[in-house]
């Protein structure tokens, strides 16, 4: 009995020998850094890593970004001229088709239960391609901006903030006009309406394939030029760090004080792809509520492309439900 006793005592002393040893004792004593002392050579090396921007491999990636930007803000231009786009006054679903449907997903203002019929109007631009605004920097490793800063700066789309941090060339009609040819735009539209089918399927895909050149484009970007995003209200900002304007919880989120919680930014933060419902050809010519669970959803540019003649690259087909069964009438 007493050399059981010894073997398990022992075998209890290794298990926790063990597991203290995975761990690293610190001293109480230990010294207070002043955080004063160390501020110059933080500021220092800030400065000497600003010297490694622009990264010359990723100018071409930021040029052929505002090129696809431009082609795909004049391929949806024209195509709203013979595709319907509706928009719910109320808010902020869209959707593509002849009529808008009934499906009750509308909140309203007050952010009541979505269990209310949108009242639908007609759509525009900003329906189909979402802005997302920053503030334009001087320059990239700049100090933060402080809140009774923040009328001294621009603000600008911010793809093109990150194209211009990553050394592309934006001058001041870009940044006025929003990086397309308004001429060029009202140009084109202004001759749709004369476009035939096969010319606006043309149109289609080279709208289809400039939406995905952006997304590609932003999302290199994003790998070696820091992004921020608020968490709570959707603000962008390029650059290492947030910035430090109080204007995050203008509905929700009083009790913050308007400051911002930073995390990365993704693809989605800075090029919306806005979900819309998406009408399939065995679908009835008015979604029902009752058949929501049947049918599919796709990002509004996608929908417009697809129908205007374009074909959908396969990574959206799950996500359209291109083979699944429509609802039971």
């Amino acid at each position: 009995m007493g050399l059981r006793y010894l073997e398990l005592w022992h075998h209890r002393k290794l298990i926790l020998d063990s597991m203290i040893g995975c761990y690293r004792c610190y001293s109480s004593k230990a010294k207070v850094v002043d955080l004063k002392k160390l501020r110059p050579m933080i500021l220092k090396r800030i400065e000497n890593r600003a010297k490694d921007y622009p990264v010359k491999a990723m100018v071409p990636v930021a040029n052929e970004v505002l090129k696809a930007r431009t082609t795909l803000y004049r391929g949806v231009s024209i195509l709203l001229q013979r595709v319907p786009v509706w928009a719910c006054k109320y808010c902020q679903e869209v959707f593509i088709g002849e009529s808008g449907h009934e499906i009750r997903t509308c909140g309203g203002f007050r952010r009541r239960p979505k269990v209310h019929v949108h009242e639908w109007t007609s759509g525009s631009l900003n329906n189909i391609l979402v802005p997302v605004e920053a503030f334009h920097l001087k320059y990239m490793f700049q100090n933060v901006i402080e809140h009774n800063q923040r009328f001294d700066f621009d603000r600008i789309p911010a793809v093109l903030e990150l194209c211009w941090q990553a050394g592309a060339y934006v001058n001041d009609k870009m940044l006025d006009l929003n990086s397309y040819s308004q001429d060029d735009i009202l140009g084109a539209v202004a001759g749709a309406e004369s476009l035939s089918d096969k010319e606006m399927m043309l149109v289609a895909n080279a709208t289809l394939k400039a939406w995905e050149t952006v997304r590609s484009g932003v999302e290199k970007l994003l790998l070696v030029y820091p992004t921020k995003v608020c968490e709570h209200c959707s603000e962008v900002h390029v650059g290492p760090s947030g910035h430090k304007a109080r204007l995050c919880g203008v509905f929700k989120y009083e009790g913050w004080r308007g400051k911002h919680f930073w995390r990365k930014a993704r693809v989605d933060d800075l090029v919306r792809p806005n979900i819309v419902w998406y009408r399939r050809l065995q679908d009835p010519a008015v979604l029902k509520n009752e058949g929501r669970d049947y049918y599919g959803h796709a990002p509004a540019v996608v929908d417009l492309c697809t129908k205007a003649g374009a074909v959908a690259p396969s990574k959206y087909h799950c996500m359209m439900k291109m083979e699944g069964l429509t609802a039971p009438s």
